[in-house]
């Protein structure tokens, strides 16, 4: 064998073996720590949900897996992060729907797709959320409080966390389709914003249950409505928005977990598979619950549909509503 000949053949020989060399680092995952990437400060829904699956995930992996908070941004240093991160799976971002799928509407140049840039892992976590006012406002019901609202135009303030969050555009969706007109007071933060509606600075809030259950329970806060499809267990006196007759106003937020585009199939495999089996478990759902939030499982292909229906439909909203967040 000449020279030419022997080296076209070592070449060959080397390829060949470079799907199995693939195949078997893959089959090694994980055999270091995975980060799952959080777009928030710690003690928020994602950390919370963060650390509550990394806590199962590293007994079931038998591997570390730890949270790593990159907040800022309205969640797009964390996002932009990730996007541009190895598509090898030891770095993952916990998405919260209030940003993954409103900030392609409310961001101009982002450096990151939620469909593009992302191979979907797996739904983990949705959070219903309360509309609760201030004692002072008129009116006990949904019904009232719109009356009011209607008869005041612009005399009732609602507080959110922050230009674009969920609990901005939620109320603007709110006020659209009672056709009220609020005025907005951005807090920097949820804490900043619950405490100026205890005191009577603003007069409403839409927020997640927990944080404001004692509040509702003592009367230093009113619960209108659930925006939800369902009641919500730790406030089943509340009507959803639906039953206290508002139409098309569900604000279920949700929390999952992406890797980079382009993660290899058998890394994601083995990610779901360790996944379903956390979620799906009697103590994750019971904490979960607790945290007033519902464990709730859904695969790549189930992620991907939801997250594409969910960036059409709250990019429309966005845009109808004409909703800015810089």
């Amino acid at each position: 064998m000449n020279k030419r000949s022997l080296l076209l053949a070592t070449c060959a020989a080397f390829s060949a073996c470079l799907p199995t060399l693939s195949a078997e680092a893959q089959a090694a995952f994980p055999n270091k720590p995975v980060t799952i990437v959080v777009p928030g400060a710690p003690g928020g829904g994602g950390d919370f949900t963060a650390r509550l699956l990394a806590e199962a995930l590293t007994k079931s992996m038998g591997n570390p897996v730890v949270v790593e908070n990159r907040a800022g941004a309205g969640g797009n240093i964390a996002s932009t992060y990730v996007a541009r991160a190895q598509p090898d799976g030891y770095t993952l971002l916990l998405a919260y729907s209030g940003t993954h799928v409103a900030n392609p509407a409310l961001y101009r140049n982002l450096q990151w797709d939620p469909v593009k840039s992302f191979t979907p892992v797996a739904l983990l976590i949705t959070a219903p959320q309360v509309i609760v006012v201030s004692p002072k406002v008129p009116g006990k019901t949904l019904a009232e409080f719109v009356s009011y609202a209607r008869a005041n135009p612009g005399k009732i303030n609602y507080a959110s966390s922050g230009n674009g969050t969920l609990q901005h555009i939620g109320a603007e969706l709110l006020a659209y389709r009672t056709g009220t007109k609020m005025v907005h007071v951005p807090y920097k933060g949820a804490g900043a914003a619950l405490t100026d509606l205890l005191s009577g600075q603003v007069e409403l809030l839409i927020t997640t249950p927990p944080a404001v259950v004692s509040h509702i329970r003592g009367g230093s806060l009113r619960a209108l409505a659930i925006a939800s499809k369902t009641r919500h267990p730790m406030l089943p006196e509340v009507p959803t928005t639906s039953e206290a007759g508002v139409k098309d106003v569900e604000l279920d937020a949700w929390f999952a977990l992406y890797a980079p585009a382009g993660t290899p199939a058998p890394v994601v495999d083995r990610l779901v598979g360790d996944i379903e089996k956390v979620v799906t478990s009697a103590d994750f759902k019971r904490r979960a619950e607790e945290s007033g939030t519902y464990a709730t499982f859904k695969g790549p292909a189930e992620l991907d549909k939801l997250t594409r229906s969910e960036l059409t439909y709250w990019s429309d909203v966005v845009h109808k509503l004409d909703i800015k967040a810089e």
